[in-house]
């Protein structure tokens, strides 16, 4: 089995290396929803500069959940850019299917929310993912989506 998934953006390719040995529950339940093609088309809902990219609703805004719910595995892992990790409501426990990826430093994130992967390549790309507004909790207007994720090699 490979730990690395694909996600197609409309900018070009990015791979993320899951990180099982950290957040295995976290990686299994992501494998069941690239596999199933669950992210294909969703949205960035929420994308704030020198901060984060989230995606993963089914509904587009932030609201939406698979309604399978999955108990944090913190770390001593650095949220740096390039980390991916699991957004959750106040609860610790409730991260479900949205994820969002750093685009700076966030260690401020270390130990509070599940860090299960780490962009290895295409981090340019995440980059020109669409910036919602700042006054606005990072809400994207059309924001840009994932064309279609996949387990990789």
């Amino acid at each position: 089995m490979t730990d690395k998934i694909k996600m197609a953006l409309p900018y070009g390719d990015v791979v993320i290396q899951m990180l099982p040995q950290i957040a295995p529950q976290h990686v299994k339940r992501i494998t069941e929803l690239v596999k199933s093609g669950f992210y294909n088309g969703l949205k960035f809902h929420r994308v704030i500069a020198g901060f984060m990219a989230q995606t993963g609703c089914p509904i587009g805004d932030g609201t939406g959940r698979t309604g399978i719910a999955i108990p944090a595995e913190f770390s001593d892992e650095n949220f740096s850019r390039g980390a991916v990790g699991m957004a959750r409501t106040v609860d610790v426990n409730s991260a479900d299917s949205q994820f969002f990826i750093c685009l700076a430093d966030c260690s401020f994130l270390n130990g509070e929310y599940t860090l299960w992967g780490r962009v290895v390549s295409g981090m340019e790309f995440v980059d020109k993912i669409k910036q919602g507004d700042d006054m606005n909790d990072g809400r994207v207007e059309n924001p840009d989506k994932i064309i279609k994720i996949e387990m990789v090699e």
